[in-house]
């Protein structure tokens, strides 16, 4: 049953991490009905570090892309990839200065099913305004971004360290605000998935100390895999649907989902 559990964490993971929806919000409120009988620790830790498989689907469908090295690429290619990572670097440092110094107050205060709701419905909410006054992006490449504008979308990540408001969708929506197309934004915001959840579920592991058993360690490594697996298709189906669609339908599934959660539980 454990095995099974993992195994629709996982797929939740790979849908939901690259979605504007919160992956980290649906999570809690899975692990809410399903109850993985873990520790407390293993769960919050896996809870994280499943995040892991996601991160290898943006490099396995990126490789090139992110890669300085690859041979095809001429010399001005590869300064412009570099250029990317620092941007990258730059944009992940507000949350990962915050991450490291308040996560746990944060996971005190924040991680339960009521802030999870709240966060959908606001942020849901944002999502369909900003896109209903949306107007015409000045930022259509990568290199037309400054640095001071990716630590800017750096800022609006710091958002999604409350669960509920998705790291994606705070990035995109972010991003789009400070005049970046649609897809430089959704792409941006898959790279600095990258540094920032490897960041994350290292903090998580040393904080557990690593001390799990065999079976811990399997369950993890399954739910990874589904997650790395899903998310292949999800990223896929996200870069498809931006070309002919905006995002609204997200935040209205944000509002649905948030409303329907918070009955549930006033009801509970």
């Amino acid at each position: 049953m454990e095995i099974i559990k993992a195994i629709i964490l996982g797929i939740v993971q790979g849908i939901t991490e690259w979605l504007p929806i919160s992956s980290t919000g649906h999570m809690i409120l899975v692990d809410e009905f399903i109850k993985m009988r873990f520790s407390d620790i293993f769960v919050n830790t896996f809870l994280v570090v499943i995040q892991f498989g996601s991160i290898l689907a943006v490099i396995t469908l990126y490789f090139t892309k992110l890669n300085p090295f690859a041979k095809q690429k001429t010399s001005q290619q590869k300064r412009d990839t570099f250029s990317l990572w620092f941007k990258v670097i730059v944009a992940i440092i507000p949350s990962g200065v915050v991450g490291v110094l308040y996560d746990d107050l944060i996971f005190d205060l924040f991680y339960n099913p009521v802030t999870v709701a709240l966060a959908l419905v606001v942020y849901g909410v944002i999502m369909v305004v900003i896109e209903a006054g949306r107007k015409r992006s000045r930022i259509n490449h990568f290199n037309d971004m400054s640095y001071l504008k990716a630590f800017s979308i750096g800022i609006f990540q710091c958002l999604a360290l409350i669960p509920g408001t998705s790291r994606s969708g705070s990035t995109i929506i972010g991003a789009m605000l400070l005049g970046t197309s649609k897809f430089v934004a959704t792409e941006f915001s898959f790279f600095m998935a990258v540094p920032t959840m490897l960041g994350a579920s290292a903090i998580k592991l040393l904080k557990a100390g690593f001390a799990f058993s065999g079976f811990e360690w399997m369950v993890l490594g399954i739910g990874s895999l589904v997650a790395y697996i899903v998310s292949i298709f999800a990223i896929k189906f996200l870069m498809d649907y931006i070309r002919k669609h905006d995002f609204k339908a997200f935040g209205y599934y944000r509002i649905v989902l948030g409303f329907l959660v918070l009955g549930y539980f006033y009801l509970l």
